[in-house]
């Protein structure tokens, strides 16, 4: 049976129409996949081309309500509010589903042409790629529309549908447990095959480093500590210090997007996997017309990189911290760093019109150097994480500014850091009861109080600042039940509380009427879209009517 790309794709992706119908009658316009160089320029297609992002961003303890004076797009209170998104856009569940499984669909078709060529040793390399794609697909989606792995109560989460056969609809979502142990599988069957040997372009596909990087942070959010570290090290080295980012370059620099270049570019060490995705997230830190809805200027003085009572200083004069002098923005409402800039893609010369799109830095030797640091934490192998620690402030801190000077962090210091700090409180009224230290109610773990609680609010502030706009934040609150609030003007806040089923974002209502069981929110309301609701969508095309 020959392999064919087309609209079989679509059909077993999306799992909102029958197969059969597509599968019956190939497209005029396939491409038969029957060459080592063929599954290679298939794999092109097998990482989506939209991104949770934005709308992970909205939903975490980053973004404020400025107030209704201020211009919002239509869908921000949605998503700001946890509320299921109906305006169908890049930023959309529906358009994540979408591209996420269609990434899952094409490489299930590269798997197959593989396995019809008789597996052959020169194809391991994209064999292997082909099954971390597939996997990352499905750990990216698990993250937008499941709960956080809590494995006292994975076997009663919903997990999602995982196709691994083209041409083979799935509707049943099973376990969230299910669903681990299907992306730890892939994972675990790609990384002895792993290979940079037939890549052209290795930071844009899953070589090597990108692929331990990887499977560390799943092993991280999976707890399996001991396999986070070993990943991590493969990934990053014993001793990173030569391949983290070189913070101190950016000051030297113009502004935003020559920081922003140097930052994405593929010549740069500590960025393993890059990934492009059709995106207004670029754009939304910076306009006028999303300010409504953004950091502001209070956060990034209270709990970000201008916090107080930290050790490497506070504020924007007396603090060693590089990304506390990498901070723009046209207002106190919308304030940013220019790590992920908007690019635009023209389409229309004439009109001036095309596609924004963003480059995100999905893997760096920057986030796997901290996964291992919070890993030893969990396993309260101390002096170890503190060495991590001390790496990431050796490249994020200059020896001097001010009164400040580059830390060099201790057990004690750490302790009387954060012992000597208060508690953000669980519903925020004014922006001085803002701090970096939240109460923490792990899902499915613990984490004493004293050394082990102090540590670990210091590696999650220091994943806060270096995953800042990627949605990962959003993770690490659900990780970690940290409860927060929302302050919506002319109205009491709205409060976000550990384990909150709201975490797991409505599936779209598509796959939904296809018979793929919906998220339940229990008094929350917010249960999904009806079909009522769908026919009053607003529909923002925003390729060819977007203008720079």
């Amino acid at each position: 049976m020959k392999k064919y790309i087309g609209l079989s794709i679509i059909a077993l992706s999306l799992g909102m129409t029958s197969c059969g119908d597509y599968l019956d009658k190939l497209p005029d316009d396939r491409a038969e996949v029957n060459t080592e160089l063929k599954v290679a320029q298939l794999l092109v297609s097998a990482y989506p081309d939209n991104s949770a992002d934005l709308i992970m961003e909205h939903a975490s303890d980053n973004i404020q309500d400025n107030g209704s004076q201020y211009t919002e797009q239509d869908y921000q209170g949605s998503m700001y509010r946890w509320e299921p998104v109906l305006t169908i856009s890049w930023e959309s569940p529906q358009w994540i589903w979408n591209s996420h499984y269609f990434a899952v669909a094409t490489a299930n078709e590269a798997l197959a042409a593989i396995s019809e060529m008789g597996d052959p040793v020169s194809l391991n390399g994209p064999k292997a790629e082909a099954l971390l794609c597939r996997a990352f697909a499905m750990f990216r989606m698990s993250n937008v529309f499941c709960m956080a792995y809590d494995p006292t109560k994975a076997d009663q989460y919903l997990g999602l549908p995982y196709p691994t056969e083209p041409g083979v609809s799935v509707e049943d979502r099973g376990t969230l447990e299910e669903l681990y142990e299907k992306i730890d599988a892939d994972i675990e069957a790609a990384l002895p095959l792993v290979s940079d040997a037939h890549l052209v372009s290795p930071k844009y596909h899953f070589n090597l480093k990108a692929a331990y990087a990887f499977a560390a942070r799943f092993n991280l959010y999976y707890h399996k500590y001991d396999k986070a570290i070993k990943y991590a090290t493969t990934a990053i080295g014993s001793n990173p210090s030569a391949v983290l980012r070189n913070y101190a370059q950016y000051m030297t620099l113009a502004g935003v997007d020559d920081v922003n270049n140097a930052y994405v570019a593929a010549s740069e060490s500590a960025n393993l996997l890059l990934v492009t995705a059709n995106s207004i997230a670029g754009r939304a830190q910076y306009s006028s017309s999303w300010r409504r809805y953004a950091c502001h200027y209070d956060i990034w003085q209270r709990e970000l990189s201008w916090a107080p009572g930290m050790p490497w200083g506070s504020g924007s004069s007396n603090n060693t911290l590089y990304m506390a002098k990498l901070l723009y923005g046209g207002a106190n409402q919308s304030v940013y760093m220019p790590f992920m800039v908007e690019f635009f893609a023209v389409t229309d010369k004439v009109a001036n019109t095309g596609t924004p799109y963003i480059v995100d830095v999905a893997f760096s030797t920057d986030e796997a150097l901290l996964v291992r640091a919070e890993a030893y934490v969990l396993k309260k192998q101390y002096t170890e994480a503190l060495q991590d620690m001390n790496y990431w402030v050796g490249n994020h801190c200059s020896e001097k500014a001010g009164s400040a000077t580059r830390p060099v962090l201790t057990e004690e210091l750490v302790n009387s850091t954060f012992d000597n700090m208060e508690y953000t409180p669980d519903i925020v009224y004014t922006a001085t009861e803002r701090t970096p230290k939240k109460h923490l109610k792990p899902q499915g773990f613990t984490v004493e109080e004293g050394t082990q609680e102090n540590m670990i609010q210091m590696v999650l502030h220091m994943r806060r600042l270096q995953t800042w706009q990627r949605g990962l934040r959003f993770q690490d609150l659900k990780r970690y039940g940290i409860v927060f609030s929302h302050n919506i003007d002319g109205s009491d806040p709205i409060v976000f509380q550990a384990g909150d089923p709201r975490g797991a974002l409505q599936i779209p209502q598509d796959a939904i009427k296809a018979g793929v069981m919906p998220n339940e929110y229990g008094d929350h309301n917010t249960t999904g879209v009806t079909d009522s609701d769908k026919d009053e969508m607003s529909v923002i095309r925003e390729s060819e009517e977007n203008v720079k």
